[in-house]
């Protein structure tokens, strides 16, 4: 774990710092509605953030239903990349999800992110198919990964 990132639970006070790292880090990014509806509406979702230095430089949300754990979107400002701080806040939310029961969890990932995709298979995580034509903005699809979280 990178010794001085901190990982936490995000508040609405976090709203403006993530949607900043949501648009420097996606072509379609979440509006802060779609993020305010998840943190106060979707009894499922859990988000958190990582800070450098006090600074919000990286969140990870996920939904947790019954046994299952779905990363619904994961990002780190680009001036922060390559500092572990993913790996840092991924195996974070891994620990959560176990916490809360789950014994897997999936995610879906660009086929042309080869940078993340690398992430995902160090902590574990395996290719189980392709969902095509998954992403609005150029009908990219999307490689879906799996992990057993009890392995």
């Amino acid at each position: 774990m990178n010794q001085l990132a901190n990982v936490r639970k995000m508040t609405a006070d976090d709203l403006e710092a993530v949607h900043r790292i949501e648009c420097s880090s996606f072509p379609n990014p979440w509006t802060k509605e779609a993020f305010m509806h998840e943190l106060f509406e979707n009894q499922y979702a859990h988000y958190f953030v990582i800070e450098m230095e006090e600074e919000i430089v990286g969140y990870c949300g996920l939904w947790v239903v019954f046994d299952d754990a779905q990363i619904t979107n994961i990002a780190v400002l680009p001036t922060y990349r390559g500092q572990k701080l993913g790996e840092t806040l991924l195996s974070y939310v891994m620990r959560f999800a176990k916490e809360c029961e789950a014994s897997q969890m999936t995610l879906e990932v660009r086929v042309s992110n080869l940078v993340a995709q690398a992430l995902y298979k160090k902590l574990g995580f395996k290719e189980i198919g392709i969902r095509k034509n998954y992403y609005s903005d150029n009908q990219e699809d999307a490689l879906l990964m799996w992990v057993n979280l009890h392995e």
